[in-house]
């Protein structure tokens, strides 16, 4: 897994409504919540979690995208679904969440798997990561990452 002080890797990936690179915001600071499954109870409570405060993070110079294994067509259904505001990236062929280390195994009734890790990432206006969250919990979690920004 990437660590603080690292920079955050300069990726692109599709999204449900375009493309998005990380070259394209430069001078902008970033987060990147990584979340299991779109149209999920705790994803989509996160989702929604981070639209109610985008333009709390837009004051702040700041670009919000979450990211799954989902397709663009499911991202764009949950966006739509719920209106979500921040950009939704489709990782389902790319390496993304391996380049961040958050594709790990994870344990279920005893069954062992690969899956998304819930973590988010700050980076600066430098592109330097400058916070982690690891195992998130999602109630608070939003209004925690916008207090760390500011």
């Amino acid at each position: 897994m990437l660590k603080i002080n690292d920079e955050i890797p300069n990726f692109e990936i599709l999204t449900d409504r375009d493309n998005f690179k990380v070259s394209n915001y430069k001078g902008k600071n970033i987060v990147v919540f990584f979340f299991p499954r779109a149209d999920t109870s705790g994803c989509t409570a996160e989702s929604i979690a981070f639209t109610n405060l985008q333009k709390e993070f837009d004051k702040l110079n700041c670009i919000v995208i979450g990211i799954s294994k989902d397709n663009q067509k499911k991202q764009g259904k949950f966006r739509e679904k719920y209106n979500l505001t921040c950009e939704l990236g489709a990782d389902f062929e790319n390496d993304v969440c391996e380049r961040f280390g958050v594709w790990v195994e994870k344990s279920m009734y005893g069954k062992k798997y690969m899956g998304i890790q819930r973590c988010t990432f700050l980076s600066n206006d430098q592109g330097i990561i400058v916070n982690i969250w690891e195992n998130v919990k999602v109630p608070g979690h939003a209004e925690e990452v916008l207090e760390t920004l500011k």
